[in-house]
């Protein structure tokens, strides 16, 4: 199990409240005693701790994707029981990936898809994607 939090905030800078950030991610630690991590822009702040399951040094998040000038980063707890099926069919559409993590198999399903990617996700989860070209944040569960 991981735990994920962030938060928006279109009137101030966040980049100033890394500290709170922090300690939100921090009260997640007895869901992933693992790793954690911390990503903060202006707008958006998002934290995950993490319970490491596969691909224990690749996983890390939040992860980030480039996709021409347009930045994606996923913050994300669960389980794609579908992920190597979504692999091969994102990789025939001409996605690489270099992990062998879900979290990046959910995270290019979103840049491939939008939020139509959860059509094509069968597991649990829990997620959220930032797209800095839009200045959106995406946040979905399983049914």
């Amino acid at each position: 199990m991981c735990g994920i939090t962030g938060w928006i905030d279109w009137t101030q800078d966040l980049t100033q409240q890394s500290a709170v950030l922090e300690k939100m991610t921090e009260t997640l630690a007895p869901r992933g005693p693992d790793a954690s991590g911390t990503w903060i822009t202006a707008h958006c702040a998002l934290g995950h701790r993490r319970l490491s399951v596969i691909d224990p040094e690749n996983g890390a998040q939040p992860m980030i994707r480039s996709e021409g000038d347009n930045r994606y980063v996923v913050v994300y707890n669960g389980e794609l029981y579908n992920a190597l099926e979504l692999k091969r069919e994102l990789a025939g559409r001409g996605h690489r990936f270099t992990t062998t993590c879900d979290t990046e198999v959910l995270l290019v399903a979103y840049i491939e898809w939008g939020p139509a990617s959860l059509e094509h996700f069968n597991g649990i989860f829990a997620f959220a994607v930032w797209d800095s070209l839009e200045q959106r944040l995406f946040a979905a569960r399983d049914r």
